[in-house]
């Protein structure tokens, strides 16, 4: 029989696979489907000299803001990243390599390498700074920049529920970049809110096949902080 994925915490599924200067794949969407417990695992491990691909860099006290405090990430691959003071600092100050990357573009990257595509075509970007130093092609008569494809040593996912497999099901808007970031990941660990024996999830519900996620770790009770609160007067 193989090995159970599921391991006993955040910790110990990171301890042997995190290394100084890796480059990872953390999944969410502002704070919406963040792998909480694995971020707060990544930075307590003290690894740095980190390249981390995610669509946001958390906010200042949250998510992978919390390892630009430590100062363990050296390169951030983004898409959106004005919620955060400390990162806006960092970059300003020249402690920060960034490298910008449209959200649709940074999604189809991520696909992409975890498809085993090398690199792609797309029209975004081009005539601005997205395209400095890209290769150029016209189809058609339109001007397309070439975009290579990310892979990951290491990718950090969130998902509301597995199977003892890792097969995963996304809740919502948290089913954005996680499946992508999974996919781009040489080893991928999956923080799930419920685990369920094998054969209890629908095979037409599922969202991302277990042959993607290396390693599962339970957390039933995650912050799942909000970004923005708007209530009425």
């Amino acid at each position: 029989m193989s090995q159970s994925k599921i391991y006993d915490s955040a910790e110990a599924a990171l301890q042997d696979i995190i290394q100084d200067g890796q480059t990872l794949a953390i999944g969410g969407f502002g704070l919406c489907g963040i792998p909480e417990a694995l971020i707060l695992a990544l930075r307590d491990s003290g690894a740095k000299e980190l390249t981390c691909i995610s669509n946001n860099a958390g906010v200042d006290d949250f998510g992978l803001g919390l390892l630009l405090q430590t100062r363990q990430i050296k390169k951030m691959i983004s898409s959106y990243v004005g919620e955060n003071k400390e990162f806006e600092r960092q970059f300003l100050g020249g402690e920060l390599e960034v490298e910008l990357t449209p959200q649709g573009t940074l999604a189809e990257k991520l696909r992409a390498g975890g498809a085993g595509i090398p690199a792609f075509y797309t029209a975004t970007g081009v005539g601005t700074q997205v395209a400095e130093g890209k290769e150029t092609r016209e189809f058609n008569g339109r001007t397309y920049i070439l975009e290579h494809s990310l892979t990951a040593d290491v990718a950090l996912v969130k998902a509301q529920k597995a199977d003892k497999a890792g097969n995963l099901i996304f809740n919502k808007t948290a089913r954005n970049f996680n499946p992508d970031c999974a996919m781009a990941g040489k080893i991928t660990v999956a923080e799930v809110e419920e685990i369920v024996e094998i054969g209890e999830l629908d095979a037409d519900e599922i969202h991302l096949p277990g042959i993607f996620v290396q390693r599962l770790i339970l957390n039933s009770t995650p912050e799942k902080r909000i970004e923005k609160i708007t209530v009425k007067k």
